[in-house]
């Protein structure tokens, strides 16, 4: 797949591997190699930005996932190691079809807000410096857990560096860059 995707393109992609019935997540995350780490950074980073982040234990598990997925990135690896056991797992195929159906008004939309800008930014050796940061920010969610909602700073620049990630836009990278810089500081004045 061409680095060029839109999101709307990784969803296609998606229903045609649904067409030839049930698939397995190894298909999935093969299907979205494309779009590297963001995706998968985007869930748990999510999980811990939204008010679900102050149930305890949430932002630690989530800081953890972050810090695994991220840590990976930095390393130059050009997409996620999934153990083979979760590979294999299967996903039906009407519960992906209608994910796929739900999402696309969506994905049309973040297609116009977000699109391949600054792609400096989003590329080795500089995406392997943006991954390093993620997972220190990763790390840092769990003390941070202590104080209430503060997870969800680390968590907000994860969530721009992952739209940046998927979507080529080296615009999020830089807010996100702005989001650590001024959760940093208000940390330390705390």
């Amino acid at each position: 797949m061409s680095d060029a995707m839109s999101v709307s393109d990784v969803l296609q992609r998606l229903q045609e591997e649904a067409e030839a019935g049930n698939v397995t997540v190894g298909a999935l995350v093969d299907a979205l190699n494309s779009r590297g780490f963001g995706p998968l950074l985007l869930a748990p980073a999510l999980i811990a930005l939204l008010p679900t982040g102050g149930i305890p234990g949430v932002p630690s598990v989530c800081g953890v996932l972050i810090f695994l997925i991220a840590i990976q990135g930095s390393f130059g690896q050009r997409s996620p190691w999934v153990p083979q056991r979760l590979r294999r797992l299967m996903v039906r195929q009407e519960a992906l079809t209608s994910m796929a159906e739900r999402a696309k008004p969506v994905t049309c939309r973040l297609d116009r807000w977000f699109r391949p800008r600054l792609e400096g930014l989003v590329r080795a050796p500089f995406s392997q410096v943006v991954a390093l940061v993620c997972a220190v920010s990763g790390l840092a969610m769990i003390p941070l857990e202590l104080v209430p909602f503060a997870s969800g700073i680390p968590a907000l620049a994860v969530t721009l560096v992952a739209i940046g990630m998927s979507m080529r836009d080296g615009a999020m990278v830089i807010l996100a860059g702005l989001a650590i810089a001024g959760g940093t500081s208000l940390l330390i004045l705390l």
